[in-house]
């Protein structure tokens, strides 16, 4: 998606429209903000089951944006992060359900203590307020994002793009419907997808209405929005991730965790796109075998093409080290040692997920201790950065800033803090 300037008559009604849904949506949460967490757990459940009794409803929104999308010449890799099917929301449901059993994070005391003064003094979470999202399209992510703003107390505006509109619409309308049948206010969950891309930059101007802007999607989503929004933005990154096959890595071992990280889903942002092979893996050529055989086009510089010789590598160039592909390709390169493997993951990573495999505990603790990404995975597939296979219910996206959020955004990331101080008529000296 890109967010191109609209005219200025649409961006002038897009703008007072948005702030007119952040006030509703700002006087709604008030309301949660007296909610406690049965009350939360209960509105969660009943999103739940308001999907499941109107899937057909869902499936049929989501058929259409699909159909639109083949139109269009959409990229195989863009409609698999479409797709609804009864799988997936089946998985909407359980993340509703895990979510709904997790603590409330809101009241939770940070650190607290009695002052030598006599002051009692607490660091307590509380929620953000208001949250805006904008992503692209991955109706999945309005029924996370909706969950667990929920539960961390927020009211959320959506705006998930025109490919997924249907799809959107539906699932909204849905969790709105659900949110009044627990008697909580439908402007919970607000969609701007209505005005469009004018909807989006109106969002990113809105200071003082919203409190924090999130952005799921590609680089070009992100950036724009990082780079324009006045808005306070949590940045989420693409995912550029690294896997290291070390010198003693068990070949066995290898070949599942790289067919599993390339070949899963490779449409998501925790699937591996580069590979670094240490030139005396043993597990180098079996891996690139069995890749191969998957589908996988491997895109290789000198050393690793000599390697994959036999399996059709195509000839890896600059581009192809900083490549998101979200498809069945993946670039490798052979490493002379670990210092090489580090020091290509510095220069190209986006600090979202990078593993190594490897049989030895030294080469373990120095990658933990040397890489700087939101996650480091050793001997498991990258695919585990993700909220619902960490245990966070679900996730608002992968933060790969060094603030209070980093990696997996869950419920804790969707708080501040405040300080509460009381006395008994304390004065200051």
């Amino acid at each position: 998606m890109s967010l191109e300037a609209s005219s200025s008559t649409s961006t002038q009604s897009a703008e007072e429209a948005v702030s007119t849904l952040a006030t509703r949506a700002r006087k709604a949460s008030r309301v949660l903000s007296r909610a406690n967490r049965d009350w939360k757990d209960r509105a969660l459940r009943q999103i739940g089951k308001t999907l499941d009794e109107n899937r057909s409803r869902i499936l049929q929104a989501n058929a259409e944006d699909l159909e639109a999308g083949r139109a269009e010449g959409t990229s195989k890799a863009m409609l698999d992060r479409l797709k609804l099917d009864d799988a997936r929301i089946d998985g909407l449901i359980g993340a509703l359900e895990e979510l709904a059993g997790l603590p409330d994070p809101v009241g939770r005391v940070v650190r607290g203590e009695t002052l030598p003064n006599g002051l009692r003094m607490r660091q307590v979470n509380v929620p953000m307020g208001v949250i805006g999202t904008i992503y692209e399209a991955r109706p999945n992510v309005t029924v996370d994002i909706a969950g667990l703003s929920l539960k961390s107390g927020n009211a959320v505006l959506l705006r998930g793009g025109s490919a997924a509109l249907n799809s959107n619409l539906a699932l909204v309308g849905l969790i709105r419907d659900a949110l009044e049948k627990v008697s909580l206010p439908r402007d919970l969950v607000i969609s701007v997808d209505e005005f469009g891309r004018a909807g989006a930059d109106a969002m990113m101007g809105a200071r003082g209405k919203i409190d924090v802007l999130i952005p799921r999607g590609g680089r070009e989503l992100i950036q724009r929005v990082v780079t324009t929004a006045k808005v306070p933005v949590i940045e989420t990154g693409e995912g550029n991730v690294h896997i290291y096959i070390d010198q003693s890595a068990d070949t066995e071992m290898a070949i599942d965790i790289l067919l599993n990280a390339k070949t899963q889903r490779p449409s998501v942002c925790n699937t591996v796109e580069t590979l670094l092979i240490h030139q005396d893996a043993a597990a180098g050529l079996p891996v690139l075998k069995e890749l191969s055989k998957a589908g996988v086009r491997l895109h290789t510089e000198a050393r690793a093409g000599e390697l994959a010789a036999g399996l059709e590598p195509v000839t890896a160039d600059e581009n192809d080290w900083a490549n998101e592909y979200l498809d069945l390709d993946i670039a490798v390169k052979l490493v002379s040692d670990m210092d090489e493997a580090l020091e290509h993951i510095r220069t190209y990573s986006t600090g979202h997920t990078e593993a190594i495999i490897t049989g030895s505990l030294q080469s373990s603790e120095r990658f933990i201790a040397e890489i700087d990404s939101a996650a480091v995975i050793v001997n498991a597939s990258t695919r585990f950065t993700d909220g619902g296979q960490l245990g966070l219910g679900a996730e608002v996206g992968i933060s790969t800033q060094k603030i209070h959020a980093r990696g997996p955004m869950g419920l804790a990331e969707l708080t501040t803090t405040k300080w509460v101080v009381q006395g008994d008529g304390h004065i200051r000296k």
